[in-house]
C-alpha cells in the first residue's frame, strides 16, 4: 500500500473533528448510488422498450415492402417472385392486400384497415398468423361459403364481435353506381377469430382476410398492393430493399422497409434516452458537489496534518495525490453500489413484471427491461469521472498550504 493510500484511508475512517463531515460524506455516497443505480434503470427500460417496439413491428409487417410507384397495383408473376427470392439476403416473399375500409357488426360500425394474405406464404414473412385465438384458426377461404376474416383482438372486443358470426365489409375503392349515386362494395364475412400483434395501434384497427377475398372486395382481379419481403437482417433491410429494386427495374418498382416507416417512433425514442440521460445525470453531478463540500470540509480540519506532512517532507504531488484518492473512494464505493443496485432492480422488474403499462398509450401492456454492459460501463465511467473532477479544487487548496502556517493554523 502507498503512502498516499494510506493516509487518505486513515482519513475517511478517522474520527473528525466536525461531526457532521462524516455526515456529508455517507449523503455523497448515497447520492452517486441514487445517481448511478437511477441512470442505469432508466437506460435498461428505455433499452428494454425500443427492443421490444422493434421485435412486435418486426413481426407484424415484413422488413421490405416492394410497390409500384403510383401507387399502381402489382403483377405478382411468378416471374417478379422468383427475381425477389434470388436477391441476396432475401429469405421469403408474399403478396398481399391493403387498404381502407367500413366493418359492421349488427349495429356497431367503424373504420378499419382490411389486409388481404395468402395463407401458404404470410407466415414466413411475419407472425400475424402465429398470434391467433384460437390457436389452431385458419384463414381459408372454401369456395361457396362466406371468406373467414380475423380480426385484431381490441377491435373485436370493441365491435362486440361473436365467433362465428357474419360481419360486413364495405369499400369505397370499388364502388357500384345506381340512380342515387356511388354504392360502396359491400361483402359478407364470417368471423373465425382474433389476433394479437402485441400492439394497440393494430389490434385496434386491423382485420385480416384471405388474399382472393380482398381483391374481390376491392375489384383488383389478380393484382395486389405489394409484395412483402423477410431477409436474413432486419437491420440491413435498407440495403437490401435496394438490391431488389436494381433486380426488378425501377422505375416502375420501388422498395419501402420497416426502418423508414417507423423512423418517427425511433427518433423520437433515441432523443428522449439521450434527454433522460442527461436530467439523471444531473442527480450524479449534485453528488459530486458533495464530495467537493467533504473535501472541503476535510481540508479545514486537517490544516495542521497537512502541514506536518509537507514540513516531513511530502510533496505537492503527493498531498494532492491523498486527497483526489479520498473522493475518488468516496465516488468509486458510490459508483460501485449504484451498478449493483440498478442492475439488481432492473433483474427484479424483468423477472416479476410488476410495472404493468396502459397498452392503448405504449404499445404494450408492461414495462420492459433490457440491460446492456455497454450502457453500465459508460454510467460508471461518467460518475468516476465526475467525481475525479470533484476532487480536483480541494485538493489544490491542500496543496498550496504553507507548511508553517498549516502548523501555526491550530
Amino acid at each position: 500500500m502507498s503512502f498516499e493510500t494510506f493516509v487518505a484511508r486513515r482519513h475517511l475512517g478517522s474520527r473528525h473533528q466536525f461531526g457532521f463531515v462524516p455526515i456529508i460524506t455517507l449523503i455523497s455516497i448515497i447520492g452517486i448510488f441514487v445517481g448511478v443505480a437511477s441512470l442505469i434503470i432508466v437506460l435498461a427500460v428505455m433499452n428494454g422498450f425500443e427492443q421490444e417496439v422493434k421485435s412486435r413491428i418486426i413481426g407484424t409487417h415484413a422488413h421490405v415492402i416492394l410497390l409500384k410507384y403510383g401507387s399502381d397495383p402489382v403483377d405478382p408473376d411468378p416471374a417478379l417472385i422468383e427475381k425477389i427470392n434470388a436477391t441476396e439476403g432475401v429469405v421469403a416473399s408474399s403478396p398481399f392486400v391493403y387498404a381502407k375500409a367500413m366493418i359492421q357488426v349488427d349495429s356497431e360500425q367503424d373504420g378499419i384497415v382490411v389486409k388481404g394474405i395468402d395463407p401458404a406464404s404470410e407466415p414466413a414473412v411475419s407472425e400475424l398468423l402465429a398470434r391467433t385465438a384460437p390457436a389452431d384458426v385458419e384463414l381459408v377461404w372454401e369456395k361457396g361459403a362466406p371468406p373467414p376474416v380475423l380480426l385484431g383482438r381490441d377491435l373485436a372486443l370493441d365491435l362486440g364481435a361473436v365467433l362465428g358470426q357474419t360481419v360486413v365489409l364495405a369499400s369505397f375503392k370499388s364502388t357500384a353506381r345506381n340512380p342515387f349515386g356511388a354504392v360502396p362494395k359491400m361483402r359478407r364475412y364470417k368471423f373465425i377469430g382474433t389476433f394479437d400483434s402485441g400492439m394497440y395501434e393494430y389490434n385496434s384497427s386491423l382485420a385480416l382476410v384471405p388474399l382472393e377475398a380482398a381483391q374481390d372486395l376491392l375489384g383488383m382481379g389478380d393484382a395486389v398492393t405489394g409484395i412483402a419481403v423477410r431477409v436474413d437482417d432486419a437491420y440491413k433491410a435498407p440495403e437490401i430493399g435496394d438490391r431488389i429494386v436494381q433486380r426488378v427495374g425501377s422505375p416502375p418498382y420501388r422498395a419501402n422497409n420497416w426502418i423508414y416507416l417507423n423512423r418517427t417512433l425511433f427518433s423520437w425514442m433515441e432523443i428522449e434516452k439521450r434527454v433522460m440521460f442527461l436530467i439523471v445525470a444531473l442527480v450524479i453531478q449534485v453528488a459530486a458537489f458533495n464530495i467537493a463540500s467533504t473535501l472541503i470540509m476535510m481540508v479545514m480540519e486537517k490544516t495542521r496534518e497537512i502541514g506536518v506532512l509537507k514540513s516531513m517532507g511530502a510533496s505537492i504531488r503527493s498531498v494532492v495525490t491523498i486527497f483526489v484518492m479520498e473522493g475518488m473512494l468516496i465516488g468509486g464505493l458510490g459508483t460501485l453500489l449504484g451498478c449493483a443496485g440498478g442492475v439488481f432492480a432492473c433483474w427484479l422488474m424483468d423477472r416479476y413484471d410488476f410495472i404493468p403499462l396502459p397498452a392503448d398509450i405504449y404499445f404494450i401492456d408492461s414495462l420492459p427491461v433490457d440491460v446492456q454492459l455497454i450502457d453500465v460501463s459508460q454510467v460508471a465511467g461518467a460518475a468516476i469521472v465526475i467525481s475525479l473532477l470533484a476532487t480536483l479544487y480541494p485538493a489544490w487548496i491542500a496543496s498550496r498550504l504553507e507548511p508553517v502556517q498549516a502548523i501555526r493554523y491550530e
